[in-house]
């Protein structure tokens, strides 16, 4: 009887293999020759998958945002169980956007990576990561709204342009964090006292 394949879960294995080999060389050292030997797979079975390094690449880098996301949500259950605030709520987005641990430093040197690299080859789409981030954007907005209409939002603040002012402050806290001028800790003292402002205690 042949052996059933779960196609997914060999697609998020490669995935994960990428992501190891860029994380470890760069991303431009990530082709499929490399990431096949990293997977323990051939070239070919790979190609089978991801026809070209660009499409691979790009599935990759969407595979780990949405790691990010469920880790998100769940650091905001941890905090408040199935109905948390919208502070909370902000407070746990913007949080997982600090690299902090592996796997979120990960996922930002590689997006990094590929958003950089996108500028110049064609052949790289970036629409999909910046709906990711736009999305991102939207959640922040919607719980800011949900807090001026619980009376928690200060007055005379407009939810979408501060939802998008935390979310451009969080990149660049995120890059502070990665480069090693600000600490983890530094950065998460300077959401919170943005965060004061906006929705104090």
């Amino acid at each position: 009887m042949p052996k059933v394949v779960d196609h997914d879960q060999r697609r998020q294995e490669i995935a994960g293999a990428l992501l190891r080999v860029a994380a470890g060389r760069g991303l431009h050292n990530a082709g499929l020759r490399e990431v096949a030997a990293e997977a323990g797979m051939s070239v070919r079975l790979i190609q089978y998958y991801f026809g070209t390094k660009e499409q691979m690449l790009l599935f990759a880098t969407q595979h780990l945002a949405a790691r990010m996301g469920e880790r998100a949500m769940a650091r905001i259950r941890a905090r408040t169980g199935e109905t948390p605030a919208p502070r909370t709520v902000i407070e746990a987005i913007l949080d997982e956007a600090l690299p902090d641990d592996e796997d979120s430093r990960s996922f930002l040197a590689v997006y990094k990576a590929y958003f950089a690299l996108s500028l110049t080859d064609p052949a790289l789409d970036i629409k999909p990561l910046t709906e990711s981030s736009d999305a991102i954007v939207r959640v922040i907005a919607d719980q800011l709204g949900v807090a001026r209409e619980s009376g928690q939002l200060t007055p005379g603040r407009d939810p979408d342009l501060e939802a998008y002012s935390l979310a451009a402050l969080s990149a660049g806290l995120g890059d502070a964090v990665l480069g090693g001028s600000r600490t983890p800790g530094q950065a998460r003292t300077i959401i919170r006292y943005h965060l004061d402002r906006l929705l104090p205690a």
